[in-house]
């Protein structure tokens, strides 16, 4: 590798492991006017978590989207969206969980939520909790990851980057030889 070349890709691994160092937040608040679910399926891990709500998908998803990305930090995180099936959450959340929607909001090699709602379209899927008619339920469920395991996934990634480099120019000049001597 060109030392230009050398330097920069030293600083930009720094700062990914700068990135990859941070603490994890901590569990995201629910939205402002929701009520805390105590079934037990709710409160079986404190990674899990069930709230009723008023508000509709977006604001949810809005609401979780600002929290995670915005968290008080010193680097600014990457932030992405990711929709999955409503099937699915019986997989990623907890067997049995009624979902309309599912998505994950996850920092690149670092940690991620996933927020499952239901919105009933049916009387008899109605939610009423104490006697108030709920517009939804959530279920939030936070993915954090080890410091120190994303720090060595993440530095053997750039590892790995320099040798694909590496073999990569090899085999690209060779490849580039063969078409000079025709």
């Amino acid at each position: 590798m060109k030392k230009p070349f050398r330097i920069i890709y030293g600083f930009l691994t720094v700062i990914f492991a700068i990135y990859l160092s941070v603490p994890n937040p901590e569990f995201p608040e629910p939205p402002d006017d929701a009520l805390q679910s105590d079934e037990p399926a709710d409160t079986e891990t404190p990674l899990r978590r069930g709230y009723f709500t008023d508000k509709t998908r977006d604001e949810v998803m809005d609401h979780y989207y600002d929290q995670f990305s915005r968290s008080k930090r010193i680097l600014p995180m990457i932030t992405y969206r990711l929709n999955y099936p409503p099937e699915e959450s019986q997989t990623l959340i907890r067997d049995q969980t009624r979902s309309t929607f599912l998505e994950e909001i996850v920092h690149p090699f670092r940690e991620s939520i996933f927020v499952n709602g239901f919105e009933p379209t049916e009387n008899k899927d109605l939610i009423r909790v104490n006697g108030k008619l709920w517009r939804q339920k959530i279920i939030i469920a936070y993915y954090p990851s080890r410091t120190i395991v994303r720090i060595v996934i993440g530095l053997a990634t750039c590892i790995l980057g320099i040798v694909v480099i590496e073999y990569t120019k090899k085999n690209l000049d060779g490849f580039l030889l063969i078409f000079k001597n025709k």
